[in-house]
């Protein structure tokens, strides 16, 4: 039912503080978020969107013009830009989803959320939605898959889109950010994957992996996602899923 969407929240900073990012022209990541919606409602018009920003950018009057039937929340605060400067963009992200789901009407009507990273969307994102189970879906890399003398190994939680009720996220994922240690190298994806860990988390990784689409914040290019590259991806998530150690972490919907 409509009423029961999961909104699509989006992380938007139209001023990058982490001086890391290639893409670095708030024209243009004002722009790539505006195309990003754009993407979302081709993929469902109906679709209940949150866009919400860390640089105190009000994205309403543009949204009000451009997608005036749709139902899209902005929100807009100012990060912490000294500790964005210090522990990077992730870090950013963190309070900009924290601020989010404690300000926004549409995430508490639903309980739960989709997150992605504005300038993104995902083009099967109802193939994810397929797969939801009512708590926490995230996306895992493993490395060495087709290794016949490595073994598998499990590397990092991909922070770029993941689908959470408001439960898990408080449990799990609020502080996430809070551990991260550029000098280590130690980002986000790294302090999701020592959540899912310490927490024994199971049944919580995507079967088939959401094909993301749209510009990456950290390079200012879009990703190139080729035939090829979405069946190799989806062939090594199936042959993560039969094995012995990693069987229990994904999703059985």
């Amino acid at each position: 039912m409509k009423e029961k969407q999961i909104p699509v929240l989006l992380t938007s900073s139209v001023v990058a503080y982490d001086s890391g990012v290639a893409l670095a022209d708030t024209d243009e990541r004002v722009r790539l978020a505006v195309e990003s919606v754009a993407h979302w409602l081709m993929i469902d018009p109906d679709l209940p969107l949150v866009l919400c920003d860390g640089s105190s950018f009000d994205f309403t009057p543009i949204v009000r013009q451009k997608f005036p039937l749709a139902r899209i929340e902005c929100l807009h605060f100012e990060n912490q830009q000294k500790l964005v400067k210090q522990y990077g963009r992730g870090y950013g992200e963190g309070e900009i989803i924290r601020h989010a789901v404690q300000n926004s009407t549409l995430i508490a009507d639903a309980d739960c959320f989709a997150k992605c990273t504005s300038k993104l969307w995902v083009e099967n994102f109802q193939i994810c939605l397929s797969q939801w189970n009512g708590k926490l879906l995230c996306k895992g890399v493993f490395l060495d898959v087709f290794s016949p003398l490595k073994k598998t190994r499990f590397a990092y939680i991909d922070t770029r889109f993941y689908i959470a009720s408001r439960s898990c996220y408080h449990q799990y994922l609020k502080d996430a950010h809070l551990q991260i240690n550029k000098g280590l190298g130690r980002g986000l994806e790294q302090c999701f994957y020592d959540v899912f860990i310490k927490n024994r988390i199971h049944h919580c990784l995507f079967s088939i992996p959401p094909i993301i689409c749209g510009v990456g914040g950290g390079t200012g290019v879009y990703y190139k996602n080729p035939l090829l590259r979405r069946l190799k991806e989806r062939l090594r998530l199936t042959m993560v899923r039969f094995q012995r150690d990693f069987r229990h972490m994904f999703s059985q919907q």
